[in-house]
């Protein structure tokens, strides 16, 4: 696995006896360690505590039951629980709200350590009723603000179901277990929405992408390379794509994963056309694509010129759009899958902006707008056979980038999320991985935030 470039020290002095008095004593940050994935660890350490009256709640019990989870309707006394899942998919009207979360601020601090809640409600925009959208949307914005207050590495977020769409389908069973488990451990204060029945859960979790041939841009190092390693652990064989001047690390890349090696640069003409041709020749199939190339040429937009504009504008979103064209102009077709997955990075930079950076937050705001209305075309048998495209928004990353940052100016940024520390590559990558999987096939055309719930663009 593809490890962070440098140490949070503070993190770590902050998690030791004598730093963490220390800290205590002064008012400082004490980020927690988070838990995040290994191969064969419990899905949930500890007890999962199942509130609410509705559908959802029942059909929660019975999935986390089949999972061989501890599960409980009823808090005790005694109890320490490792998540919770609040089903508010009942609610008619905001007095609805009332039981089932004082219930669940009543067990906060039963959590343990990098614990999980759950909340489950329907899309407010499901509804024309006044009251029932307030209800939904209430729910929203008390998951936000629960983010917020959970400490020691716990974390809150949400599953939004569409107006049909049971919690037993596989895309919203699938959005559960990931928002349950360390692969989610920079993702807080986030919702994923799952509008359909599409999908399907796989017969192995520790091999969700079992079969799959994924093309993986801008592979040969940082989030990239975490992202082609992550897939590949998950059973993906993986097609690495890098400038040829990177060549060198992106061979060094995939022959660790036994992949294979496409040395291209994604703005020319016929790039998507190359990539289809590698995948037929060498490995005769094509089913997930991530878009994960991309630069920064930052300046002040009084001080932009022409090259640092269209350079950052062609890699980061007119290459993707050139290459999406190519990609479901061949669905249907026989080498690409009729369900294929498309992930995209996209970035905090472009929800709230950044000084210096007009260029790329344009590109990544534009990345956002693309994988809205690529979800549109998608969905239609006529121009692709059901597939999704997604995008995720990393916050601050313990990148190369980020470690070329003046200190100061880079443990603020650390600080500045509910978690209060940086993420690392393999936090984008899990996200990444659960949403080209087929247990994301009811979430099509959102954006996932892995900012470990940053204040800037919240």
């Amino acid at each position: 696995m593809v490890k962070a470039p440098q140490t949070d020290t503070y993190t770590a002095l902050v998690n030791q006896p004598l730093g963490q008095k220390l800290a205590g004593a002064l008012g400082l940050p004490r980020p927690a360690v988070l838990r995040r994935y290994e191969p064969g660890q419990a899905l949930v350490e500890g007890s999962v505590l199942v509130l609410g009256g509705g559908h959802a709640a029942d059909e929660a019990a019975a999935v986390l039951l089949d999972w061989g989870l501890d599960v409980r309707r009823q808090s005790a006394p005694a109890d320490r629980y490792g998540a919770v899942v609040a089903c508010y998919d009942d609610a008619g009207t905001p007095a609805d709200l009332s039981a089932t979360t004082l219930q669940l601020g009543a067990v906060q601090r039963k959590l343990g350590p990098s614990a999980r809640v759950v909340t489950v409600y329907r899309d407010p925009l499901g509804s024309d009723r006044p009251a029932v959208r307030a209800a939904r949307q209430g729910v929203e914005g008390l998951t936000r603000s629960l983010a917020h207050e959970m400490r020691r590495g716990a974390t809150a977020n949400g599953i939004v179901l569409g107006e049909h769409t049971a919690l037993s389908a596989p895309g919203a069973t699938g959005a559960l277990r990931f928002l349950l488990s360390a692969k989610s451990a920079f993702v807080s204060g986030q919702f994923i929405p799952v509008s359909s029945d599409a999908g399907a859960l796989p017969r192995d979790w520790e091999k969700p992408l079992a079969g799959k041939v994924a093309v993986v841009t801008g592979a040969a190092r940082g989030i990239g390379a975490a992202i082609a390693a992550t897939l590949h652990r998950d059973g993906a064989t993986i097609v690495g794509v890098d400038v040829p001047a990177a060549g060198e690390a992106l061979a060094g890349v995939v022959n660790s994963l036994a992949g294979t090696a496409l040395q291209l640069d994604i703005t020319a003409a016929d790039a998507g056309e190359r990539i289809l041709a590698h995948c037929a020749e060498r490995h005769g199939r094509l089913d997930i694509v991530v878009h994960n190339a991309g630069i920064t040429r930052d300046k002040k937009l009084a001080n932009m010129d022409a090259a640092r504009w269209d350079s950052v504008l062609a890699v980061n979103i007119e290459s993707q759009l050139a290459m999406n064209r190519v990609f479901l102009a061949a669905v249907g077709q026989g080498m690409v899958a009729d369900e294929l997955r498309i992930a995209s990075l996209a970035s905090t930079s472009g929800i709230a902006g950044n000084a210096g950076q007009t260029n790329y937050a344009a590109s990544k705001a534009g990345v956002m707008g693309m994988v809205s209305a690529t979800a549109e075309l998608m969905s239609t048998a006529e121009t692709a056979g059901g597939g999704t495209i997604n995008a995720v928004a990393p916050g601050f990353i313990e990148t190369e980038m980020t470690a070329r940052m003046p200190m100061a100016t880079r443990e603020v940024a650390r600080r500045l999320n509910s978690l209060q520390q940086g993420g690392r590559p393999v936090d984008v990558a899990e996200a990444i991985a659960y949403l080209v999987s087929d247990a994301a096939g009811g979430t099509s055309g959102s954006t996932l935030r892995v900012c470990g719930q940053g204040m800037m663009g919240a």
